[in-house]
């Protein structure tokens, strides 16, 4: 039986609209298992930011339990350029969250760069190189390495291909199975690409009206 990474049990979330506290997300229950990739779509308004919100601890108002059972997940962002600070070199920004926890060497963080770099198939050069030097996908590919340089394996992945263009879509999808199969990461894929959502997910939420109306 495969682990449980994530457990979300009848959780209804809230928002503040001036004095009116509306209710977003309605009884929403299902696990996210390691190595597996499920997918999340849904209408905008539907409640896919809330929810990842709930997830992510930055929703506070919601009843209902949310467990996880591996490190606290990463995310990857739709847009990698704005992800990524500009003025700081792809080195810096790899180690950073390394320095954060202030358990390595400053050799150490070098080397784990690089070896981040080399997972998502960048050469080592890169290390010294700015966001603004490196294509769409060669950033996308470094902000995947700065998701997972701490060790997480679940990784919350919003929109992450809808800036790239086709081929570059169709390599970084190639980039996640391998990393899925390989090191046994798990994501919760946002997406509004139905196409792009059969081909990566084993299975797919679709949330509707803050409710999962369909699991496959």
């Amino acid at each position: 039986m495969q682990d449980k990474v994530l457990e979300l049990s009848n959780v209804n979330a809230y928002y503040k609209d001036g004095k009116v506290r509306k209710q977003i997300l309605n009884d929403i229950s299902f696990t996210l298992y390691e190595g597996e990739i499920v997918g999340l779509v849904g209408e905008s308004g539907s409640g896919k930011t809330t929810l990842c919100k709930c997830i992510l601890g930055l929703l506070k108002d919601y009843e209902g339990n949310i467990m996880h059972y591996t490190n606290r997940p990463q995310m990857v962002f739709q847009d990698p350029f704005s992800s990524l600070n500009p003025r700081k070199t792809i080195g810096w920004i790899l180690e950073e969250p390394l320095k954060i926890q202030g358990k390595r060497s400053k050799e150490e963080r070098r080397k784990k760069a690089e070896e981040m770099l080399e997972l998502v198939h960048l050469p080592k050069e890169f290390y010294s190189r700015y966001p603004r030097e490196l294509s769409g996908g060669q950033r996308q590919r470094v902000s995947i390495a700065l998701a997972l340089i701490t060790g997480t394996k679940f990784v919350l992945a919003d929109e992450p291909l809808s800036a790239l263009d086709v081929t570059v879509q169709a390599q970084i999808i190639q980039l996640l199975k391998e990393l899925q199969e390989k090191e046994r990461i798990s994501y919760l894929f946002v997406s509004h690409d139905l196409d792009v959502v059969d081909m990566i997910c084993d299975r797919v939420l679709y949330l509707k009206d803050g409710v999962v109306r369909e699991i496959c």
